[in-house]
């Protein structure tokens, strides 16, 4: 204990020195002073101190001093304890007011409250998104008496007696956590006090991060993983100097809790995953050329990654989905977009423990689902295709949903054009004709090109009460079986030749216009390849005639349904293309914020919410941005070109290049993918990687007002830094207090009229407020 002490006061005293040696070549006195209860520390004051140099040692012999005579950094930043307080009540404060209002169902609560809704059910539903975000939302309203009778059918429908406030304030209070890990983060990386608390500010005044943690959505769950994935990722790094000790081992597996959860809520985490990934590979190339380290403990860190940061995640990302699965055990609006054999594990479905004729057989009615998943089942409708879109006739898809028109009467036809007895089996090379039940017209194709896929044919419904032509008659093939082999239902692999034009009956996966219902396409393909998309099995069999056989043997293993439900969700997710006339943001609007999202209300006499960044805050961060990429160029050419720097500028562009760096990296592994996807975009999509956008400004523009010092000498480059700190915040405080209706709700006037509450506010044409 004595050596330890004694070593400490050691390195008090070195640094001591150091710092006076510093003041006395800026010509000026600095001495340390309690500054705890400061909310931003004096300029003259502040000890500000590089991140850990890659120098030290990795295997738990830190020295107090690296070879470029830095202080060490073992010690890690305590929050200020009275900003800090300040900090937790206006986070937590901002978010949890008025959260009761309105009360009514607001934007994208009509999906994710009637998705908790689900799981207090037990109810099974299909959504392209992970389920942990939707379970957590469905126990917090258990847990504070919601009973899941709430139907959550359009945004304005009124809560009235039912006990909604739990599930917004359970994402109000994750929300509320954003500007607290943010300040955690940034203190970490830039060891100042100062640029965590301008991160925390402009964070808890934006009014779009408050609007957006207030209602039942996925994004501030989401958020929270990602940020503290990212927290507990910086805290790791900050323990590489006692490896394998409890914090290392507890930090580690946060992040890979975090990254699991993450992922978890939305697929939006693999950007995440994907910067924890790139921070482990640099880590651990740096512990490769350590030559204080064996090969054997490389070996070691290696694996420690490997179980915390892939098998950990791994395993309770396979556990959501384990506990999603047992929970929703019960028939529901999800079932049509899975295969048969998923179904059959479902409560209520017409296949769970079900029972029928186990071979297909002519005069049954029948339902025919496509193998490809989400390919849909075999449907038709009364409505006929448009004037151009080839021949106007009935309209024949596929549909995800269990419906009547999913029904069909199979009829063999024989050369005399005349049926068989209804108890004959079908076989493998049998020509039939399909007629749909609900409006006897039959299964048809002919050479007019289909709908969207232009090479296929189109497939319609033609003729009358079992009337028709040749292009009605299909020959029924199995996979892989020879003639005569009788067709199983659920279990047999059918195609279906057009005999006229033998092209294969095929789901495109394709989602039609408006004039389609915006139903898959369905087409007749002339490339014969055995596909998913032109493989079908027979689901439904109705025929009273036939002796019935259980079903049950077809119950799939759990990581079948976990395959399936991945897959599902992937070609959800892709088929999520803007409709007719809906706006879809563009990613190059995000920055900029220019254009928000409607939340509640048009009208004056309504309720009205409307999601939009504090302007100042978003455009701050934006000049940051560029302001940033400027200062680590001035700071990377001064360096190389052996500029003589003192220390201060030395540590200012450490933080810079390093902390800014993965920040920067941060915010375009989550923003820059978004130019390459073909679905359909929202602004909310760009609030995690607005995030880190804030944190890259909190230790931006603190690096900046520290350099003022460049300009003038003290005390005014001291004035300086303050007069822009006050700046800062009165500016971001003024302009929450401006559009802080848009988040806490208004009625009235609109904008362009007088006497609005937003009068003169409407700085940009494209905000619709």
């Amino acid at each position: 204990m004595l050596h330890v002490l004694m070593a400490k006061e050691e390195c008090i005293t070195q640094a001591c020195n150091i710092a006076k040696d510093t003041s006395k070549l800026r010509n000026r006195k600095t001495c340390p002073t309690s500054e705890k209860n400061q909310i931003f520390p004096n300029p003259s004051k502040n000890t500000h101190y590089p991140p850990e140099d890659d120098s030290q040692a990795s295997n738990g012999m830190s020295a107090h001093w690296s070879n470029r005579g830095r202080i060490s950094t073992s010690e890690e930043p305590s929050p200020r304890l009275l900003p800090f307080l300040l900090m937790v009540g206006l986070s937590f404060s901002t978010r949890l007011y008025k959260i009761t209002e309105p009360p009514h169902v607001c934007w994208d609560e009509t999906h994710f409250g009637k998705m908790g809704s689900y799981y207090i059910n037990r109810t099974f539903f299909f959504d392209v998104h992970p389920p942990l975000g939707k379970m957590l939302i469905g126990l917090a309203g258990y847990m504070t008496g919601y009973d899941g009778t709430f139907p959550f059918i359009k945004p304005g429908d009124k809560y009235e007696h039912h006990s909604y406030w739990g599930m917004r304030g359970f994402c109000a209070v994750l929300g509320s956590f954003l500007p607290i890990f943010a300040y955690f983060i940034v203190l970490e990386l830039s060891r100042s006090h100062t640029a965590a608390l301008i991160t925390a500010i402009l964070l808890i005044f934006d009014t779009g991060c408050i609007t957006i943690s207030q209602y039942i959505l996925l994004d501030p769950i989401l958020m929270f993983f990602i940020m503290g994935a990212v927290l507990s990722m910086v805290k790791f790094n900050q323990q590489r100097h006692r490896p394998f000790t409890a914090p290392w081992w507890l930090w580690l597996v946060l992040t890979g809790v975090n990254l699991a959860g993450a992922l978890g809520v939305k697929f939006v985490g693999l950007f995440v995953i994907l910067l924890v990934g790139l921070n482990t590979v640099s880590d651990l190339w740096r512990l490769l050329g350590d030559l204080s380290l064996s090969l054997v403990d490389v070996a070691k860190h290696l694996l420690a990654r490997v179980a915390g940061l892939i098998l950990l995640p791994l395993f309770f990302y396979i556990s959501i989905f384990a506990i999603h699965f047992v929970v929703l055990n019960k028939s529901g609006p999800g079932d049509g977009f899975f295969s048969s054999a998923f179904q059959s594990r479902l409560i209520g479905n017409n296949l769970h423990n079900a029972s029928m004729p186990e071979y297909l057989a002519y005069g049954s009615t029948i339902t025919i689902k496509n193998l490809r998943i989400a390919g849909g089942y075999l449907h038709s409708h009364w409505h006929l295709y448009p004037e151009g879109v080839g021949a106007k006739q009935q309209q024949v898809t596929a549909y995800l949903h269990k419906d009547y028109n999913n029904l069909w009467l199979v009829h063999r036809h024989d050369v005399n054009n005349s049926q068989s007895g209804a108890n004959d089996l079908v076989r493998h090379g049998d020509i039939i004709r399909l007629e749909h039940k609900e409006t006897t017209r039959n299964l048809h194709s002919h050479l007019h090109e289909a709908p969207l896929t232009k090479k296929h044919f189109q497939v319609t419904g033609y003729g009358i009460n079992g009337t028709g032509d040749t292009n009605d008659l299909w020959q029924i093939e199995v996979c892989g079986g020879r003639k005569g082999d009788l067709v199983k239902v659920l279990r047999s692999k059918v195609r279906f030749l057009h005999r006229a034009t033998g092209c294969v009956l095929y789901s495109s996966g394709k989602t039609l216009p408006k004039w389609g219902w915006e139903q898959v396409e369905m087409t007749c393909s002339p490339y014969l390849k055995e596909t998913p998309s032109s493989q079908w099995n027979i689901e439904d069999h109705i025929n009273p005639k036939l002796p019935n056989i259980s079903l049950s043997v077809l119950k799939p293993h759990f990581l079948e349904i976990l395959l399936e439900s991945h897959i599902v969700m992937i070609r959800g997710n892709s088929g999520l293309k803007p409709k007719d006339n809906e706006m879809n943001s563009k990613p190059w609007h995000w920055p900029i914020n220019y254009q928000g999202l409607r939340f509640s209300g048009v009208n004056e006499t309504e309720y009205r919410v409307y999601l939009l960044g504090n302007p100042v805050v978003w455009w701050i961060n934006l000049a940051s941005l560029g302001l940033y990429l400027i200062m680590v160029a001035v700071a990377s050419i001064a360096l190389h070109r052996g500029v003589s720097v003192d220390q201060k500028r030395r540590e200012h562009s450490s933080v810079l290049m390093r902390g800014g760096g993965l920040l920067l990296l941060g915010w375009l592994l989550h923003y820059a993918p978004f130019y390459t996807m073909g679905r359909i975009l929202y602004y909310h999509h760009y609030f995690p990687a607005m995030l880190f956008s804030t944190m890259l400004t909190g230790i931006t523009l603190d690096i900046l007002l520290k350099s003022a010092d460049l300009l003038l000498r003290p005390p005014y480059c001291d004035w300086l830094q303050r007069i822009g700190q006050i700046l800062l915040v009165f500016s971001v405080l003024y302009s929450f207090c401006l559009f802080h209706p848009l988040t806490y709700g208004m009625t009235g006037p609109l904008a362009h009229e007088p006497g609005s509450s937003m009068a003169g506010l409407k700085w940009m044409d494209s905000w619709e407020f």
